[in-house]
């Protein structure tokens, strides 16, 4: 069993702090893996794994895809060739660059404008995400906090009809991951919206696929779903991981990096390089 938190985001998407400084707050916590999972992206990684080589903190390669059956349906990559990755991230982040103006567009039509400049400052040079625009509205007094923002604009139903971007399915997902030598889990399940038989069908269409785990222990899971989850590890022959979601508490505040002890044998029986 290993202290780990299986669940993390840097600069290099929408987290607050480099990879370095976010391997620093990890070595201070007593973990011993950690997976930086950045949205659609490996950018961070090589920093990442080289901060942790210096402090003796083992860095797992990683990245979370939206896929595009739902919403909320993210899925997990760990240990992979960060080439093998390379044009579908790509393809990501052409369509999240486009998607900037959208959100602009909509947000001046909602009597909340901003600028791209301030967004972008934000962001300090990374693929511009909905949590820097959500800062972005803080700072201009459009909400009070981000979850107003996300709540208010950025995650209605309104907003995801008119402002897309490209996803992935779940499946191209998961078999791009698998090619590239990685393993896969399915992230924070409740956030699909699915419960009961519907998760349950979700999940072995999934494991059909290829999927090698659930995220089962997660902050805002609750003792039954939690529960529920672990069942479905267990009858479909997955491994359970879990994380933080930790982004830094100026983009979730109510979120700091797990400590779980985890059984990651599994994942770690052939981790290749980063590059």
């Amino acid at each position: 069993m290993v202290i780990c938190d299986l669940h993390t985001h840097s600069t290099a998407s929408d987290g607050q702090y480099t990879p370095s400084e976010l391997v620093s707050l990890a070595k201070e916590r007593g973990i011993e893996l950690l997976a930086l999972t950045d949205h659609d992206t490996t950018d961070g990684l090589e920093e990442a794994v080289r901060a942790g080589e210096a402090l003796g903190l083992r860095v797992l390669p990683g990245i979370e895809l939206g896929a595009a059956e739902y919403s909320g349906l993210h899925i997990l990559g760990y240990g992979f060739n960060s080439m093998g990755l390379e044009p579908l991230c790509q393809k990501l982040k052409d369509s999240r660059n486009n998607r900037k103006y959208h959100i602009l567009d909509f947000l001046r039509e909602k009597g909340c404008p901003l600028t791209l400049e301030e967004v972008e400052a934000i962001a300090g040079g990374t693929v511009i995400a909905r949590p820097h625009f959500a800062q972005a509205m803080v700072r201009r007094g459009h909400a009070e906090t981000n979850r107003e923002a996300f709540d208010r604009y950025l995650d209605t139903a309104e907003f995801r009809q008119r402002v897309k971007r490209f996803k992935a399915d779940a499946r191209t997902c998961i078999k791009t991951i698998k090619a590239a030598g990685g393993r896969v889990s399915l992230a924070h399940p409740y956030q699909t919206g699915l419960e009961g038989q519907e998760l349950e069908e979700l999940v072995r269409a999934l494991a059909d696929c290829g999927l090698d785990a659930i995220e089962c222990y997660y902050p805002k899971h609750t003792p039954e779903q939690q529960a529920f989850y672990l069942h479905l590890t267990e009858k479909y022959c997955l491994h359970a991981t879990g994380g933080s979601d930790f982004h830094g508490e100026r983009v979730k505040p109510e979120i700091r990096l797990a400590a779980q002890r985890l059984d990651v044998e599994w994942l770690l029986a052939r981790q290749p390089s980063v590059g």
